[in-house]
């Protein structure tokens, strides 16, 4: 896996009471503060990653109606080798179907 960036954006494919339920398994006994209802502050080694999203309107596919959130990810003071530990586990935890 390539080191991820200190910020980025993803879209996810859920529900915002998914992916509140997704994260405190998904962060794997990481300290996270909620300061805002949409933003969660994870402690990740020496520093953080906050997690900032919004809901987007559903993707239409024919008659099905998918949910979709829009997540900035944010990384301060995270060596590039605790970054990608993270989020190797934490993209493992919200992998979904498929393959």
């Amino acid at each position: 896996m390539a080191t991820p960036a200190e910020r980025f954006e993803r879209e996810q494919g859920c529900t915002e009471a998914e992916w509140l339920g997704w994260l405190p398994h998904a962060v794997h006994g990481h300290e996270v503060q909620r300061p805002a209802p949409t933003r969660a502050v994870v402690r990740v080694g020496p520093g953080t990653l906050t997690l900032d999203w919004w809901v987007l309107a559903p993707r239409r596919i024919a008659l099905l109606n998918l949910p979709r959130l829009q997540v900035r990810y944010a990384f301060d003071g995270v060596p590039d080798d605790e970054r990608t530990r993270f989020m190797k586990r934490f993209d493992l935890h919200l992998q979904r179907g498929g393959g």
